[in-house]
């Protein structure tokens, strides 16, 4: 195996640039922007350089996941944890991802981060280099670890930049809130991963954290102790499912997205949830085949709950962002049916879809924070007949408002589509159900837009209104048509993203299979397991 160097490199010029921003933050105010900025334009340059190397492919029967490249080096070897990054097209995309939303998250603070600038920038960019590290280790100690340190600067981004809450939800509270609650997730993830590492250490006397040695264990005890491997996959999934967030544990997400930044709202909705779809996808389902068959139903009755719920409070909400939040976990319902579906077509729909959520919502923060500068406010009850006094917010807030609410031509109905088509064969009634929800989306859609856009302007803020109101700038214009052109693209050229896609999901939706194939294909896995470790 040859190393392949842009991977650390990923991960490693995200935390070197934030580190340099708060090193040069004394010397002027400006120059941590565009550090954080070229920074995160060489990530995403480097995931350019990975997509053109290709080797995205698939043979069939395989076993085991095929990387496109890897780097690998001896960490501590006493208890077989080793620095193993990996790449395949599912985590080229989801590092893609995050590369160009950093861009974004940079770009939009540009305004609105006045204080303590070099800090904060240090803190965006080490959450963004935890999550692509998140999304290329493969070594499960090394993946843990990545999953926790990109928690905390995010509590530090809602915690020290965050907006003043209301009815006594500070942002310092909304900060602790997330924080005790991904930790706790956290904890409980890792005692299922701990779980695998002891059972693996009595089937063969080997300490390891390596994936092919963790996935043998696994579907050993998925084949032979059912219940155990049962246990152990839902102690992997409460700690997935907190940050998706999966319904009723999503109580730190609405208070986290009113409270944070609009860097950190982009850095939470466009990516941060990502996260947790993606370690499902990489981890539960591979690791647990009989076991989340057997858990489908469940996971799916969750995520139907969370679909209307979610739709419904987005209904009750006054606060722009807080109705944005609501809708993530309405949509976030999808991703449960997506997965739990198990075929190529709901998994390539569920890659679609993350990679389209990711730009809507992204691009809808960015434009409640343009909203806020502008009206001093987020609440939809004293907005009203902003449409005639801008020539280019409206046009984009109605654009992305559409794309969210899944417009045929956009990114996000080819992914919901996907979803439904592969879903109805397997669970008909829940799909039949999950597209119901459809005309919920479209109708707080609508809801945001009449309340934002039209009518008449309120009394009670024509006092804080400029004269006039000023427009949005050439920066935030391109900020929004990077986002644009992005789900156009998802939209009318899918098949760019499927065919990268294609190997990494197939391989998932084989190894989802019926309890009867589980022995035969454990064997085959250890075997394997063993010529990686030897």
């Amino acid at each position: 195996m040859t190393n392949n160097w842009i991977l650390p490199a990923l991960i490693l010029v995200p935390f070197i640039a934030g580190f340099l921003c708060w090193v040069v933050d004394k010397l002027d105010d400006h120059l941590p922007r565009y550090i954080a900025l070229i920074g995160m334009l060489i990530t995403l340059g480097l995931t350019g350089v990975l997509w053109s190397q290709g080797g995205f492919t698939y043979e069939l029967g395989q076993q085991v996941p095929s990387w496109a490249a890897q780097f690998q080096v001896e960490w501590i070897k006493s208890l077989g944890i080793n620095i193993h990054l990996a790449v395949d097209g599912l985590s080229l995309l989801m590092v893609g991802l995050t590369a160009l939303l950093g861009v974004l998250a940079v770009g939009c603070s540009f305004g609105e981060i006045q204080k303590n600038v070099g800090f904060f920038h240090l803190n965006l960019l080490w959450s963004l280099g935890g999550v692509i590290g998140v999304f290329l280790a493969i070594d499960l100690f090394l993946f843990f670890f990545f999953w926790e340190m990109m928690l905390v600067p995010i509590y530090f981004l809602i915690a020290l930049w965050g907006h003043t809450g209301a009815a006594g939800k500070s942002r310092v509270y909304a900060a602790t809130k997330f924080f005790i609650y991904t930790q706790v997730a956290g904890l409980i993830m890792l005692v299922g991963i701990l779980g695998l590492v002891i059972y693996g250490y009595m089937m063969s006397g080997t300490i390891g954290f390596d994936y092919y040695y963790l996935m043998a264990v696994a579907r050993t005890l998925d084949a032979q102790a059912p219940h155990i491997a049962y246990a152990l996959m839902i102690c992997m999934f409460i700690g997935f499912a907190v940050k998706l967030p999966v319904f009723p544990l999503h109580g730190w997400l609405p208070d986290a997205h009113a409270q944070a930044p609009t860097a950190g709202s982009v850095d939470l909705a466009g990516i941060l949830i990502k996260t947790a779809a993606y370690g499902l996808l990489r981890f539960v389902i591979p690791f647990f085949p009989a076991a989340s068959a057997q858990f489908a139903d469940i996971a799916i009755i969750f995520g139907l709950i969370g679909i209307f719920y979610g739709a419904w409070c987005a209904f009750q909400q006054t606060d722009m962002k807080r109705l944005l939040a609501y809708t993530s976990i309405s949509h976030m319902g999808f991703v449960l049916l997506a997965l739990y579906a198990g075929n190529i077509l709901t998994f390539q729909g569920l890659m679609i879809m993350m990679l389209a959520h990711g730009l809507s919502s992204a691009a809808l923060f960015i434009m409640c924070g343009q909203v806020y500068e502008r009206l001093h406010t987020r609440d939809l009850r004293l907005m009203g007949g902003i449409r005639g006094q801008f020539q280019y917010l409206p046009f984009f807030l109605m654009f992305f408002i559409a794309a969210l609410v899944g417009i045929p031509g956009l990114g996000n109905f080819i992914g919901e589509f996907l979803i439904l088509m592969g879903a109805f064969g397997k669970f008909p009634t829940f799909t039949i159900i999950a597209a119901i929800s459809l005309v919920f989306a479209g109708l707080y859609g609508l809801i945001l837009i009449h309340k934002a856009l039209f009518g008449t302007p309120n009394e009670a803020q024509k006092q804080h209104y400029a004269t006039p109101l000023k427009d949005l700038t050439a920066r935030e214009i391109v900020l929004l048509m990077v986002c644009a052109i992005g789900l156009v693209w998802l939209g009318m050229y899918p098949q760019t993203f499927l065919d990268v896609s294609n190997s990494s999901m197939r391989w998932i939706a084989n190894s989802y299979i019926p309890v009867q194939e589980i022995v035969e294909s454990t064997q085959q896995v250890v075997s394997q397991a063993n010529v990686e470790i030897q």
